[in-house]
């Protein structure tokens, strides 16, 4: 929760978009987790 709301909008996909795109594991959803703070980090850091 903490990182959609810290996040950027359009930086974390929606539940759905990550069973789509990564898949239906916890594992999944920590990849997309993952790649959501990174993102964020990038944008910080322009």
């Amino acid at each position: 929760m903490a990182i959609e709301q810290t996040c950027p909008a359009g930086v974390l996909p929606s539940e759905e978009a990550v069973l789509l795109l990564y898949g239906p594991e916890p594992i999944h959803e920590g990849e997309a987790l993952a790649k959501a703070i990174i993102e964020t980090v990038e944008r910080l850091n322009r």
